[in-house]
C-alpha cells in the first residue's frame, strides 16, 4: 500500500506542475510576463502562492517548447521573438498552409471539413467570451486537425513548431478591443470556401487569415506590459 501512497503523491505533484504550467501561459499570452526579462522560480512561486519545485519543473517544461530559457543562478528568461522572426514565421506559414489548404481543398471530404466546424464555432465563442486560452487552443487543434487530413505528419509537426516560435504575448489589449473576433471568425468562414470546393478561394482566405494574424502579432506586441497580478494562481 505504501507504494500506492507514493504513486498517488508522484501523481499530484504531476498535477500541480501543469497546472503552474497553465498559469504561467496564461501570464505569458496576456502579456503579464515580459520578454526579455529575468524569472526566478521562488519569485513567481510566491506569486502563484506552491511552493519553487513545481514551478521549476513547470518552467522547464515551458523551455523545452522554447518559451523560456534557464539563465544559470538566476531563473529562466522569457524568450523574445523579432520582428524579423516573425515576418519569417508568416512566411514559412504561408508556404505551407495555403497550398496544402488548396490541395486538402479538392481531397477532403464533406464530413471530414464538417468534423472541423465544432472546432472552429469554439474558436469565436472563446474569443467573443475572452477566454485567451481556450482560444489559442481551439485555434491550435483546428489549425492542425485541418492539415492533418493532408496525410503528411511531418508537415503537422513543422507547423505545429512554427506556431510554437510565433506565439502571441499580450494578448488582453487585443481581446478587450474585440479585434479577436474577427480573426477567429475567419475559420468558419474557410470552412465554408473548402466545402463549396473552390480551391483558389480557400487559398485566398488562408493567405488573408495568415495575414491578419500577423498584423495581430505586431499589434499584440505594441500593447502595455503590467505586472503579474495576485490573481495569476486563480486556477492552482
Amino acid at each position: 500500500m505504501g507504494d500506492l501512497k507514493q504513486h498517488s503523491l508522484i501523481k499530484a505533484q504531476e498535477r500541480l506542475r501543469d497546472q503552474v504550467g497553465h498559469a504561467l501561459r496564461a501570464a505569458l499570452i496576456a502579456g503579464e510576463l515580459r520578454p526579455g526579462s529575468v524569472y526566478s522560480a521562488p519569485g513567481l512561486a510566491a506569486e502563484l502562492g506552491v511552493s519553487a519545485t513545481p514551478v521549476r519543473e513547470a518552467m522547464l517544461d515551458l523551455a523545452r517548447e522554447g518559451l523560456v530559457e534557464p539563465v544559470r543562478n538566476k531563473g529562466f528568461r522569457i524568450t523574445e521573438v523579432s520582428e524579423r522572426d516573425l515576418d519569417q514565421y508568416t512566411e514559412l506559414r504561408t508556404m505551407i498552409e495555403v497550398p496544402t489548404v488548396g490541395r486538402i481543398t479538392k481531397i477532403a471530404t464533406a464530413e471530414q471539413l464538417e468534423a472541423l466546424r465544432p472546432i472552429a464555432e469554439e474558436i469565436v465563442t472563446s474569443a467573443r467570451e475572452h477566454n485567451l486560452i481556450g482560444y489559442l487552443e481551439a485555434d491550435r487543434r483546428f489549425h492542425l486537425s485541418l492539415l492533418a487530413l493532408a496525410g503528411n505528419d511531418r508537415l503537422v509537426e513543422t507547423v505545429g513548431d512554427l506556431r510554437k516560435r510565433s506565439r502571441l504575448y499580450g494578448l488582453t489589449g487585443l481581446d478587450e478591443a474585440g479585434k479577436l473576433v474577427s480573426s477567429a471568425e475567419e475559420h468558419i468562414e474557410l470552412l465554408d470556401l473548402m466545402l463549396t470546393g473552390d480551391s483558389d478561394a480557400a487559398e485566398a482566405c488562408m493567405q488573408r487569415h495568415l495575414g491578419h494574424v500577423r498584423s495581430l502579432w505586431a499589434q499584440g506586441r505594441d500593447e502595455p506590459v503590467g505586472r503579474i497580478p495576485g490573481g495569476l494562481g486563480s486556477g492552482i
